[in-house]
């Protein structure tokens, strides 16, 4: 078996080729990166472990940074992974610590990226196994079900229980949020399960049509 849990010979199913950073989009009328590329957004409270998971995701020790201190990082970060799609990473929300008025500023960001980037393909929502979903985690999917963005969403930190209770926390957690067995991916990015099952639905999101002209249809 390899680190990621899947049989040894395996193909990757997302090889890392390529990956460059953009750089950092700090207003919602600010710079980004010219729109070529479908694009795949990563969102989750603070603390979640996304810098991990997007480290292990891209088999880099320091792709993402992990921040001792969550809710720093108030931009949303842009990377070109194999020329094939750009990975947007979104600020965390909901630190306690992080003032209204900071959390005000991120809001706009947030959901004017989401609600209007033209060639956004999906999101990747995170949630800690651990805890139950908060309100702002509830507000987010809420959100991303109004925009109708095609949503993976990540339980994190599995290896933070036994197997037989984070199995049972995922169950649970995916019949609270109403979610089908093929939207939920658990993962830990200190063992590496469940990387390969994320990679491969990043794929299969790219590879889908426009969800924008499928709901005109």
């Amino acid at each position: 078996m390899t680190e990621s849990g899947t049989p040894t010979g395996t193909p990757d199913p997302m090889v890392i080729r390529h990956l460059e950073y953009l750089g950092p989009m700090a207003t919602i009328d600010g710079w980004r990166p010219e729109i070529t590329l479908p694009e795949i957004a990563f969102v989750g409270r603070s603390n979640v472990g996304k810098s991990s998971l997007l480290n292990k995701l891209m088999r880099r020790k320091s792709f993402a940074r992990v921040s001792t201190t969550p809710g720093r990082t108030r931009e949303i970060h842009f990377f070109d992974v194999n020329h094939q799609f750009v990975l947007a990473d979104l600020p965390g929300y909901g630190y306690a610590r992080i003032s209204k008025e900071r959390k005000a500023e991120w809001r706009p960001l947030i959901e004017g990226y989401l609600g209007t980037s033209p060639r956004l393909q999906g999101v990747v929502q995170l949630l800690d196994v651990r805890h139950d979903p908060t309100n702002d985690d509830y507000v987010m999917m809420d959100f991303l079900a109004d925009v109708g963005v095609p949503t993976i969403v990540a339980i994190t930190k599995i290896d933070k229980l036994k197997p037989a209770q984070a199995r049972a926390r995922v169950e649970e957690l995916s019949k609270r949020l109403g979610l089908d067995a093929d939207q939920v991916v658990p993962f830990s990015a200190h063992t590496g399960a469940g990387r390969d099952e994320l990679a491969s639905a990043l794929m299969q999101l790219l590879a889908m049509p426009d969800w924008r002209t499928t709901e005109e249809e």
